[in-house]
């Protein structure tokens, strides 16, 4: 699951920003996120008056990568059901590399890609 939070920081690795909740229009957006651009001498935060993107970057950005991590969905499941690396690598050795692939197999086959 993507966030605005993931969108900003997709956009601008370095966006420094404070946010209230998770916006899902424009003018949440605008009221409730505030991008920084530097700090007064006690280290407080100085807001920018205007916002680095506009909600309809923001939104298409979180879109994409929301779009990618679906599409993933099976390289996450596999993941989680792949033996270790140590268990791999004795089933190699025990089973030899084909009986390694057949364990393998069995997961890719389980989660095929999209």
């Amino acid at each position: 699951m993507t966030s605005i939070v993931d969108a900003i920081k997709a956009l601008k690795a370095d966006a420094e920003f404070v946010m209230s909740g998770e916006p899902s229009s424009e003018a949440e957006y605008k009221a409730n996120v505030k991008y920084v651009s530097g700090a007064d001498e006690n280290g407080t935060a100085i807001f920018k008056d205007s916002q680095d993107f506009t909600w309809a970057e923001v939104s298409a950005k979180k879109a994409e990568l929301q779009t990618e991590y679906d599409n993933n969905e099976y390289q996450r499941k596999r993941a989680a059901e792949y033996p270790a690396v140590v268990d791999q690598l004795d089933e190699i050795y025990h089973n030899g590399i084909d009986g390694w692939k057949t364990k393998i197999k069995a997961v890719k086959d389980k989660y095929p890609k999209s």
